[in-house]
């Protein structure tokens, strides 16, 4: 689970270190932007594993909030290890489809948004307080990471649903 999320978390600095440039030519997908940044590598792997590749390079537009190797790392002992495993797909596809919204929303929309309803189906809530954002209790760290198919907004913990949560 910690690669997985490290992965996320990749894809999503990937794009952050592109957010200067806001054009779609010249700019890779989610998934390549991710894979081409090591902070992303968990996520990367993630995933993979979840067959959602396809998904995430496919037009979009999407919003990823991507969890670094640091924040899968910050998962409890064991966790990802066990989410990574072929019989819990389901259970990773959720926790990954809970990082990604529907559309484009740059840190500008964020900013005037109170929650958000993900890709999974359920709600994240979004505050900001003195200039930071967080995401449930992740801390964007770093926003607007530019993809030809959406945007990056890299966070420092990986993000569970309730369910989820209560099965671990």
């Amino acid at each position: 689970m910690k690669k997985l999320i490290s992965a996320f978390i990749f894809v999503v600095l990937s794009a952050s270190a592109m957010a200067g440039h806001h054009g779609k030519s010249g700019h890779k997908d989610i998934v390549d932007t991710a894979a081409s940044k090591e902070m992303f590598s968990t996520l990367v792997a993630a995933v993979k594993a979840a067959d959602l590749v396809t998904t995430l390079k496919g037009a979009g537009p999407f919003t990823v909030f991507a969890p670094t190797d640091e924040a899968f790392a910050d998962l409890p002992e064991g966790t990802l290890e066990m989410l990574l495993k072929p019989e819990n797909k389901q259970t990773l596809v959720k926790i990954l489809t809970y990082h990604v919204v529907a559309g484009k929303v740059t840190a500008k929309d964020v900013s005037a948004m109170s929650d958000a309803t993900t890709v999974e189906g359920s709600q994240v809530s979004i505050a900001t307080d003195m200039g930071a954002v967080m995401i449930n209790d992740a801390e964007v760290i770093k926003a607007d990471v530019m993809t030809s198919n959406g945007v990056i907004h890299v966070i420092d913990t990986v993000l569970l649903p309730d369910d989820v949560k209560a099965a671990l």
